[in-house]
């Protein structure tokens, strides 16, 4: 059995804690989000989807940027990341139409 994570390990539950940190002010999400990638791991169904593909894409921009340069912008382009994979896996699920929402 693997030591317990420090910053989680998974795929949901890293993914919950990744949006944790974009509900906070830009200025502040950005401090240790890095952590939650280390054990990020992409299920087996999911490898050579798009969802893989945003997955890597998230893990880009998140180790790319740089704290106080565009933070604001950076934020809002990995909650609509984060919003695709949620949609993705929900429709690889089975769910017909999902939807983020107009307020999220």
């Amino acid at each position: 059995m693997p030591a317990q994570s420090q910053f989680g390990r998974g795929f949901v539950v890293n993914l919950t804690l990744l949006s944790r940190h974009f509900g906070l002010p830009p200025e502040k999400a950005f401090f240790g989000v890095a952590d939650h990638l280390n054990d990020l791991i992409v299920p087996e169904q999911f490898r050579g989807t798009e969802i893989e593909e945003l997955v890597e894409r998230l893990r880009k921009m998140v180790i790319w940027h740089q704290p106080g340069v565009l933070d604001k912008e950076d934020a809002a382009e990995i909650k609509r990341l984060l919003n695709r994979i949620a949609i993705a896996v929900d429709t690889r699920l089975g769910i017909a139409s999902p939807d983020a929402g107009k307020y999220d």
